[in-house]
């Protein structure tokens, strides 16, 4: 067997590209190096069966790579909410027209599968907890705008060209190698810096609002599963079964808090609905949180370099989004 995986070199696709190894399944792992890095496919470069290809998913002469290749999985694109409203054309540029020659060039190699990595942030604010896949589609900012767009992109290409594709709805995603540079995001960045630097931790809100925090490696394994079943054409939550608040995170890490406003275009819970994905795909996360808050703490010292954040610094860093998102209907 024989994998593509875009954005390879990021934080999901390299536990994705070192699982594929393990199992014995070449890689070759397609990445610009925007936001991923070398450093997380250093496990990888020691397998015979990796090789790495310095290339841009918008751009047509990626279609190469595709020769030859079993299985596509396509996780790169533009991540964040702020960079989404202020830099709207690069997003849609990724996110949307990438993702279409990502589609064409597996379609002209003929694939066999390819699985897409979507956002449940397409929901938006939703009306039920826990939120299945039928829930109304409502993108508060660009980035999850372009995600959905993506992703009908390929359940349209699925129906039009029968072409095996499905489309996995991520949602909190967090372990080793997340995000550690870039633009103000992800909480556990964050939190893992300002811990390293004896800061407080910047609690939006009054921490009560949770998230549906599902370990990486569970991801990377829902991945494989979706590639192995014969299942074509659907659009699957990956959750962990379960939603966890920012408070019950800062007791696990341990540390003093300050407060930051609530902000617009955030819901106060995430929570998948992960029935259909157990019922297609035989798929159950397997970490609990509290396991894979102590696997990160045992890797903290990979947050050393990060941004640290403090209320001020977040405040301008997020200017844009009370700006654009403050007047929104919810």
């Amino acid at each position: 067997m024989k994998a593509l995986v875009t954005g390879a070199a990021g934080f999901i696709g390299s536990h994705l590209t070192d699982l594929l190894l393990s199992r014995g399944i070449a890689v070759t792992a397609l990445d610009n190096l925007t936001s991923g890095r070398l450093a997380n496919l250093r496990e990888a470069e020691k397998h015979a069966g990796f090789q790495f290809v310095n290339g841009d998913i918008r751009d047509p002469a990626i279609a190469p790579a595709f020769e030859d290749i079993d299985w596509v999985f396509h996780l790169a694109g533009l991540a964040d909410i702020v960079p989404s409203i202020e830099m709207p054309a690069q997003y849609y540029s990724t996110n949307v027209s990438g993702t279409f020659n990502v589609l064409e060039c597996a379609r002209k190699a003929g694939v066999k599968r390819l699985i897409y990595a979507a956002s449940s942030s397409s929901y938006g604010i939703p009306d039920h907890y826990p939120t299945a896949e039928t829930a109304p589609i409502r993108p508060q900012y660009p980035y999850a705008l372009t995600k959905y767009m993506g992703e009908e992109l390929v359940l349209h290409w699925a129906a039009v060209y029968k072409f095996p594709a499905v489309s996995l709805r991520l949602f909190n995603v967090f372990g080793p190698r997340s995000r550690t540079t870039g633009a103000y995001g992800a909480v556990f960045g964050v939190f893992l810096a300002q811990k390293l630097n004896a800061k407080p931790f910047t609690v939006v809100g009054d921490g009560t609002q949770t998230r549906d925090f599902t370990f990486v490696s569970d991801v990377a394994a829902a991945f494989l599963r979706a590639a192995e079943s014969p299942v074509i054409g659907e659009a699957i939550n990956v959750g962990s079964g379960n939603h966890y608040s920012v408070n019950r995170l800062v007791e696990l890490l341990g540390g003093d808090i300050v407060r930051l406003p609530k902000r617009p275009g955030e819901p106060d819970c995430t929570f998948a609905d992960t029935g259909k994905i157990e019922r297609l795909l035989g798929w159950r996360a397997q970490v609990p949180f509290a396991e894979g808050v102590r696997r990160m703490l045992e890797r903290i010292e990979d947050w050393r370099d990060a941004p640290v954040w403090d209320p001020t610094s977040i405040g301008k860093a997020t200017e844009s989004w009370f700006r654009y998102l403050e007047d929104q209907p919810s």
